[in-house]
């Protein structure tokens, strides 16, 4: 089965947060950035700042993941935020070095 992420995107001022799932979350965020899909959510809130991920061996666990994640509050979501990245800089060239999947796949 694939491996999975779930991540965590947001704009330059913090003020949208969106959880999304993925196969490839280095396609994925560059999808984000490039407004890949111009009428979604993240393209017209700008949500295209990678805030926070989690990786999982099996596609179906991150989508559990993704559903606990998004029924929890926006409180709850910076607090996880926080705790691994408490500056929230964006994570997109961190994912591209440890992953190294290419965007192309």
């Amino acid at each position: 089965m694939k491996p999975g992420f779930v991540y965590i995107v947001t704009n330059k001022n913090h003020t949208t947060l969106y959880v999304g799932v993925t196969s490839n979350i280095v396609n994925r965020i560059k999808q984000h950035k490039d407004k890949f899909y111009p009428k979604s959510f993240t393209a017209r809130y700008n949500l295209n700042k990678l805030v926070y991920y989690e990786a999982f061996q099996m596609i179906g666990d991150a989508i559990g993941r993704e559903k606990v994640l998004k029924a929890g509050s926006r409180a709850k979501k910076v607090a996880l935020i926080d705790t691994i990245n408490p500056e929230w800089v964006d994570l997109y060239e961190a994912v591209k070095a440890e992953f190294g999947i290419s965007e192309d796949e």
